[in-house]
């Protein structure tokens, strides 16, 4: 492993960190170990400039709500040529009166602390399971100036981490493929794509460590991006020293180069921008959009019917009808081989060998040349983003994000965000009607992500499995996913792409091909991609089952098909509670009558209104 700018040790654990909240100093950096400035003791306040964050981000904001949480961050590196510091954190509070060693400055009637390793290998879970309990030790001492214990658990991690090489074992400890497929269901699929879109993502929850174990979750899913995708994902400058990069005019003028393309823009013939703000202009040449991105192509003729495509508006009263016509025919595409099976055998992902250091993308990647460069030139990933951070939505050197927050204000100022990810309730809120449209999952789509459902589902109460087995298990989630992307790259190479890429969204596939990391992977030649199959893994004809798995998801998903289905079941319990009032006979009759209402609402929600708004537009709050 190479060496950190300004540590000197070889192992992989860089700092054991104390933060404390100080009654009048706030969020304060109390223990170090090794010092975090060189020429500073371990009780020394200082911090690097670079690193003035760190106190916000070991002690959460409204961390006081919670007995104890854990944190996932992450930190720029002290040097140019460094990389993601991957920081853990494990808060807990004591009351005042149970310490044995009362300080003069603990005012307050309890002690908020943080333990934390800063670390140069993204390995959470396992972090987190050792500091948990060594955290928990050094609170039971109740005396917080032994600190022997910390010196003791830098020496242990580094002695047991040092030559240990990094594998899905470890790097996915406690991040629960499973758990997230069962939340958030079919709408994962969207996650997926809408971060390979590079867009400006936001998750929020409280406590963090929900909202950091969702978004590190999603990550995983992306073959190769956490054991090497994420060195890059931290290279941004605190406020004060932003102003030093560049010039206003020359910032404002890179900034625009990332977010002025829109896929109107494309569908329209202008041109992708020459270069991203921050590139070196060395293989820039490597980085023009592929020939098959042209206007010329844009849009080839999809294999989608066109029900899956309609305008949203057809769910409002007023909207467009189809014709008669149009309906006979797409009843005959459904019935085309009725008998057919759609299935597709769950595979293992492919043995990745070594991984050799990217030409262009700079990262280590396989031989398929993942992962891809998502988190690279100005696009971050922070799992937990303070409030202190919040400029960096807005920062012209910040292309893109996938950042979390707890705090409400980051919710509130939604235009400051592509999507707002609600890990809560599951929900995935855009403004930008072009990019719901981008992102609307085609059929194929649906029968991958119902796939997976159905297996994780039908397995969630095998005791033997737990996450660990094979099929539903998360190792075979993830390997979906695998075979999900390498479909999707394969699919590129192909000379009849337009039409294997149709699957996968037209409007999506415009959009993904002017992204840096698709360019970046296009830019180069990856041998091991000739042996995976191009096409959709879920491409086939339609059938019947695709029209009610199309029809379900629409209904659970759409503002319209929620209110109907509200409707439904308030009807329902009230025709219960009146059977049960006046007798069975009229029970009866009430029973009949909602069976025909149940009728009724499924011709409502006929396939030919369903527009597949898998995303939600957000509610309007009152900002502060």
């Amino acid at each position: 492993m190479e060496s950190h700018g300004r540590d000197e040790g070889k192992g992989p654990v860089l700092h054991i960190v104390v933060v404390g909240f100080h009654h009048k100093k706030g969020c304060q950096v109390e223990f170090s170990y090794p010092p975090l400035m060189p020429d500073e003791g371990h009780d020394s306040s200082l911090l690097p400039e670079e690193w003035r964050y760190l106190p916000f981000l070991a002690l959460p904001d409204g961390a006081h709500n919670y007995q104890e949480d854990t944190v996932f961050f992450h930190l720029p590196p002290l040097s140019g040529d460094g990389k993601c510091v991957y920081g853990v954190s494990c808060y807990r509070q004591i009351e005042a009166k149970a310490l044995k060693v009362r300080q003069a400055d603990v005012t307050r009637e309890t002690v908020q602390k943080s333990v934390c390793v800063l670390c140069r290998v993204p390995l959470y879970g396992l972090l987190q399971a050792k500091l948990q309990l060594i955290t928990h030790a050094y609170f039971e001492e109740k005396d917080f100036s032994q600190i022997s214990i910390l010196k003791e658990l830098y020496d242990h991690m580094n002695g047991s981490l040092g030559g240990s090489a990094l594998d899905g074992s470890q790097v996915y400890l406690g991040l629960s493929a499973r758990d997230l497929i069962l939340h958030f269901r079919h709408k994962v699929l969207i996650l997926f794509k809408l971060i390979l879109l590079e867009k400006k993502v936001l998750f929020y929850i409280s406590p963090v460590s929900r909202l950091v174990g969702a978004l590190m979750t999603v990550l995983s899913l992306f073959p190769g991006m956490m054991e090497h995708g994420l060195v890059d994902s931290s290279h941004y400058k605190p406020r004060s020293s932003v102003s030093e990069e560049l010039p206003l005019k020359e910032s404002v003028s890179g900034g625009e180069e990332f977010v002025s393309v829109s896929v109107s823009d494309v569908a329209e013939g202008t041109p992708p921008p020459a270069g991203d703000s921050g590139h070196s202009t060395e293989g820039n040449h490597l980085l023009k959009p592929p020939a098959s991105a042209s206007p010329a192509s844009a849009s080839p003729v999809s294999s989608e019917s066109d029900w899956e495509t309609l305008d949203p508006g057809v769910l409002e009263e007023g909207g467009p009808k189809e014709s008669p016509e149009k309906e006979e025919e797409l009843l005959d595409a459904f019935d085309s081989q009725p008998g057919v099976p759609i299935t597709v055998q769950p595979q293992a992902a492919a043995s990745q060998g070594g991984v050799t250091q990217g030409l262009v993308s700079g990262l280590e990647e396989d031989q398929y040349g993942l992962p891809l460069a998502v988190f690279t030139k100005g696009y971050l990933c922070l799992p937990y983003m303070a409030l202190q951070q919040h400029h960096l939505l807005s920062d012209v050197a910040v292309r893109g994000f996938v950042a979390g927050a707890t705090n409400i204000l980051f919710r509130q100022q939604r235009h400051l965000s592509d999507a707002v990810i609600e890990v809560e309730d599951a929900q995935i809120q855009i403004q930008d009607p072009e990019l719901r449209k981008t992102l609307s999952l085609t059929t194929a789509d649906l029968r991958f992500a119902d796939y997976l459902v159905k297996h994780v589902t039908d397995n969630r109460d095998d005791v033997f499995l737990d996450g660990t087995g094979w099929e539903g298990g998360d190792e075979w989630i993830r390997a979906q996913f695998t075979l999900y992307l390498h479909s999707l790259l394969s699919s590129t190479l192909q000379p009849d792409s337009d039409r294997l890429l149709a699957d996968f969204g037209v409007p999506f596939i415009t959009a993904w091909k002017i992204t840096h990391s698709f360019r970046v992977w296009s830019s180069n030649k990856h041998v091991a991609m000739s042996s995976i199959t191009p096409g959709h893994p879920f491409h086939g004809q339609y059938s019947v089952a695709d029209v009610k798995l199309r029809l379900s998801h629409s209904v659970q998903n759409s503002e319209r098909g929620k209110k109907l289905g509200n409707a439904m079941m308030t009807t329902s319990r009230s025709m219960v509670q009146t059977g049960k009032a006046v007798g069975h006979t009229v029970g009866g009759a009430l029973n009949s009558a909602k069976s025909a209402m149940s009728s009724w609402f499924s011709t409502l929600a006929h396939p030919a209104l369903a527009t597949g708004p898998e995303v939600s537009e957000p509610t309007t709050e009152t900002k502060p």
